[in-house]
């Protein structure tokens, strides 16, 4: 590669970075003024001079925007570097948490803490984690065992969808005051956010995150394909279980928070992948960046486009996903490239 080549391509991921920032500081402030009532800089500023429950609107700044946007922005980008590291390690560009039974897998745990009582805290978070690891290790390991394709792969996923929201419900019919199996929590939605939810789930995510960008050498490995990896000495097996179980904590926290939102592990590696390329280190960062924008921005159209109503965020997110999902589908196309 010559270094015009090298110098240009050092140039256009500064540049995606820097958009990226740009497009989440921009989410993030829509996301705390705007609502079905509109904060101005000033209550934000008086809040924080004068205490939280000094006014209406540093009520509103401390008590509901704040945790909704922090929320819909470590969510976006679990869900999103989720989806990145799972297509991955399964070579299959249409895998996401959504799609092959992860979210579903998580959503199960939430509903079974909440049977129990348990509606918040790390105890909420871990056993969404291991929902989420469950179900990704049952897709994985039937994926591998059958030789499926790619294609057998998704529909191994939607059964698992199926099978999963299936018992879901069955434990809602039983025990009807699991009200977190709503509609809301199905499609997705931030508006029962509060922090004691909030603050595990953001400590999990943020160092699942960081530990995944130290790994980010080893995932480019591991996309390789396994016997390439596994002639560099990879053990591939212990990779592949170790990149899936952070996945799968990204996932299940998020679905702790948010519900089973849907699509953002899939719209957001693909678009990042196409601009900047599959070298992991920046396509993880990328993610998490736009992916996190990606979600916050929905969130704020969600609450503000049909004022006085309010629809879940998981509508937008299904709305702009599923002809996503159909168009790679039917085209074939963001299949890794390899730079």
């Amino acid at each position: 590669m010559s270094n015009s080549a090298i110098s240009y391509s050092k140039n256009r991921i500064r540049t995606l970075y820097l958009a990226g920032a740009l497009f989440l500081c921009l989410s993030a402030a829509a996301g705390i003024l705007l609502g079905s009532s509109v904060l101005t800089v000033a209550e934000i500023r008086q809040a924080f001079a004068e205490g939280f429950s000094s006014s209406a609107g540093a009520r509103v700044f401390a008590f509901v925007r704040l945790p909704r946007t922090a929320a819909s922005l470590v969510c976006g980008a679990a869900l999103a570097v989720s989806g990145a590291v799972i297509q991955g390690v399964l070579a299959n560009p249409l895998a996401s948490p959504s799609i092959i039974g992860v979210n579903a897998g998580a959503g199960l745990a939430v509903t079974l803490c909440t049977a129990l009582g348990i509606y918040g805290g790390w105890r909420l978070s871990l056993a969404s984690f291991f929902g989420a690891f469950a179900a990704v290790m049952l897709v994985s390991l039937g994926a591998r065992k059958w030789g499926a394709s790619r294609g057998t792969v998704i529909l191994i996923g939607v059964a698992m969808n199926s099978l999963l929201g299936a018992v879901s419900d069955t434990i809602v019919t039983f025990v009807p005051d699991v009200g977190v199996m709503s509609n809301d929590f199905k499609v997705g939605e931030f508006s029962a956010v509060t922090y004691p939810k909030l603050i595990p789930a953001v400590i999990l995510i943020a160092v699942t995150l960081l530990f995944l960008l130290t790994l980010h050498h080893e995932l480019d490995v591991l996309t390789l394909g396994e016997e390439n990896a596994g002639g560099l000495g990879m053990n591939t097996n212990l990779m592949r279980a170790v990149f899936l179980m952070l996945a799968a904590l990204l996932a299940g926290c998020a679905v702790s928070l948010a519900g089973l939102l849907s699509f953002v592990g899939l719209i957001v590696p693909h678009a990042v992948r196409r601009l900047a390329g599959s070298q992991s280190v920046h396509l993880l960062g990328l993610c998490a960046l736009y992916g996190a924008a990606f979600v916050c921005l929905c969130d704020t159209v969600a609450r503000t486009a049909f004022s006085p109503y309010e629809i879940p965020v998981g509508i937008i997110m299904a709305l702009l996903g599923a002809p996503f999902f159909v168009f790679i589908l039917v085209k074939g196309k963001g299949g890794h490239s390899r730079d």
